[in-house]
């Protein structure tokens, strides 16, 4: 069963972390790994904006560096603790480490990435 209040900590912990001193607008994210580990990330913004890297991307790194998983759980949050929707770039990378049962806690309530992405592409479609 999800422990969402957990995940939630974990994402504001690492909001606190994010370094935004362009838009002011922090983001942090967590998600529960298949072997029970956490991992978080926050934003990382860049005076080229294009290269600003979102919480996820760096929740993704550190899932990768700490030995890899899958992603069962996620939450982000903004800086009010929020939920916060990934955009597209980043439920493209949550469906490549999570797949389409990784449970999300969004602005609206839990739900799954099959909902959030729908016909998604993923690795599978390599090996059609």
């Amino acid at each position: 069963m999800s422990n969402w209040d957990e995940l939630t900590a974990a994402a504001t912990a690492a909001m606190e972390r994010a370094y935004v001193p362009y838009s002011k607008y922090p983001v942090g994210a967590a998600a529960r790994v298949d072997d029970g580990r956490i991992v978080t990330g926050c934003n990382v913004e860049n005076a080229a904006y294009g290269v600003t890297l979102c919480a996820e991307c760096g929740l993704i790194s550190a899932l990768i560096n700490s030995g890899g998983g899958r992603l069962v759980e996620f939450a982000c949050v903004d800086g009010h603790g929020s939920a916060l929707m990934p955009c597209g770039r980043c439920r493209q990378l949550l469906w490549e480490h999570g797949g389409a049962n990784l449970r999300l806690l969004m602005p609206e309530g839990e739900t799954t990435m099959a909902e959030v992405l729908p016909q998604a592409f993923g690795p599978e479609k390599l090996e059609e």
